[in-house]
């Protein structure tokens, strides 16, 4: 049965929760719906009672963990796939899951407890739109996740969500555009056919960004959802005027301009206290310009022309860490300059990289910057 009725509580016990394994790309989940897990098996609507009781749900402080050490795969080569949209007919692979709505660009700490509140209704998935750049006519640049990273990450949201990996899915902007907020909302009903929804307390949507937070509620409850609007998770050690005073979104939350700052100004602790975890650059390599050994050093270079994402500013890092293939992450200093990036090891096995592959690609990850 799909979701529809009057009652989320009676829909969540129709609508099962699916989850699959993490794969290569982007991972589209697929439509089949199976049983809730056990720790959702409390009473549907005691708990749907309990957390309806108060719409506005407060951020609850979780402290960061390190980052899991999970190298970088050929799956990555998902970074030259197209994005798609949900499939024409049948299910939607969100059917009778729990969305929550954002641009999910940095994947920071606002936008994993969005997922976490998900995950404690229902089964998460993000929700977020692409090629609003090319509407809009934005200049294009680089993300702060690579694509072909974004599986990691939400693998290590796992223990913030009941160990289970959030699913991404993503819709093209152009096709939702023009939505009123009601056509929007009717959309998530009837086509992507969700139980509900979760979105922070200052979330905009519908064409001109006419609907707000107060509207989502009325129209996912009019539908026969529920909209789960969260605090928003505050950054308490910036003052948001050093952001940008003329973003009218700017409160002091956590944001991904925020994260954007941070690495222009190359504060890596700041990074990581945003994404609550260590910020992973990612190369794409089919041939190392420079690769020297000593008896005690290796050194390489690559282009920057080779990263998939958004570095730091130029300057020189220690207490970084290499990822390479299936190798252990190896310590390392990294220095940023106009045209490259360079690596300096003290572990000379790392220098033996297959150069009879297309391309290869390495994961640094970056500690502080040498003043």
């Amino acid at each position: 049965m799909l979701c529809g009725g009057s009652r989320i509580s009676h829909h969540i016990r129709e609508c099962n929760y699916h989850h699959q394994n993490l794969g290569s790309g982007l991972g589209f989940c697929s439509s089949r719906i199976v049983r809730l897990p056990s720790y959702m098996e409390t009473p549907v609507s005691v708990q749907h009672n309990q957390r309806l009781q108060q719409k506005l749900v407060s951020f609850s402080t979780i402290h960061s963990k390190s980052p899991a050490q999970m190298p970088i795969r050929s799956s990555c080569s998902s970074q030259l796939e197209d994005d798609r949209e949900l499939p024409a007919e049948g299910l939607s692979s969100v059917a009778g899951g729990i969305v929550a709505l954002g641009k999910f660009d940095a994947l920071h700490i606002g936008h994993r407890e969005l997922a976490s509140q998900a995950s404690r209704i229902g089964a998460p998935y993000l929700l977020s739109f692409v090629g609003m750049a090319e509407v809009f006519g934005w200049e294009p640049r680089a993300p702060i996740v690579a694509k072909c990273d974004r599986k990691r990450v939400l693998s290590s949201w796992s223990p913030y969500c009941g160990n289970v990996t959030p699913e991404e899915f993503r819709i093209e902007f152009s096709s939702v555009r023009n939505l009123t907020p009601q056509q929007f909302v009717e959309k998530l009903s009837k086509e992507l056919r969700v139980c509900g929804v979760v979105a922070g307390e200052n979330y905009r949507f519908g064409y001109k960004a006419a609907g707000n937070a107060s509207e989502l509620v009325r129209l996912c409850e009019e539908y026969g959802m529920h909209a789960y609007i969260i605090k928003s998770v505050m950054d308490k050690n910036q003052d948001s005027r050093n952001i940008d005073g003329k973003d009218y979104k700017e409160r002091g939350q956590v944001s991904s301009t925020r994260v954007r700052h941070a690495l222009a100004i190359g504060d890596m602790k700041y990074v990581s206290e945003l994404l609550g975890r260590q910020h992973r650059l990612v190369l794409m390599v089919n041939d190392l310009e420079e690769l020297t050994s000593t008896s005690n050093k290796c050194k390489v270079s690559a282009p920057k022309s080779c990263l998939l994402n958004l570095p730091p500013m130029e300057g020189c890092y220690r207490n970084c860490y290499l990822i390479f293939g299936d190798e252990s992450p190896v310590s390392c200093r990294v220095f940023i300059n106009t045209t490259h990036i360079h690596l300096e090891m003290d572990e000379v096995g790392i220098c033996n990289f297959d150069n009879s592959q297309d391309y290869q690609f390495l994961g640094i990850e970056f500690g502080e910057l040498e003043s």
